[in-house]
């Protein structure tokens, strides 16, 4: 696949926007680990082959197990996920599929089980803002370091 335009490079205001929103999102609270499993199984639903590199490859730096990373696409079927990850994930896979889910309610009931308010707007917050960085990678073909 043919690389496009570098949008770090060719927007330095938009990706100064969207490092600041990354930044911020970053110091909500949420726990490391849970944002890393939502942006990469976020990344994975979009078939974002830089993203699931670099969030792959952070995660394993933090620490997170190979058995959570490998079963991440099939966490339904582990047991290796906490109740509140479940939420998370089945949230993460109802904001980034939005146009196809409309946010179910049962996943909406998930996420008030086991998330404050503050936390349910975060983690949203943290889906669309990996959502983002998703389309303009893959809009512009951004390849993962061979």
């Amino acid at each position: 696949m043919q690389s496009r335009i570098d949008f770090y490079t060719a927007s330095p205001e938009a990706l100064k926007a969207l490092i600041a929103l990354e930044g911020s999102v970053n110091k909500l609270g949420l726990e490391p680990e849970l944002l890393d499993l939502i942006k990469l199984r976020a990344s994975q639903i979009n078939g974002c082959a830089f993203c699931v590199d670099m969030h792959t490859t952070d995660a394993r730096k933090k620490g997170v197990g190979e058995r959570r990373l490998s079963g991440l696409t099939v966490w339904r079927e582990t047991p290796f996920y906490t109740p509140r990850e479940r939420a998370a994930l089945a949230w993460t896979e109802a904001v980034t599929l939005i146009s196809q889910t409309h946010a179910p309610d049962e996943d909406y009931t998930a996420m008030l089980g086991e998330f404050s308010e503050k936390e349910i707007v975060d983690l949203t917050l943290a889906i669309t803002t990996i959502n983002s960085w998703n389309r303009m990678a893959i809009s512009f073909r951004k390849m993962p370091a061979a």
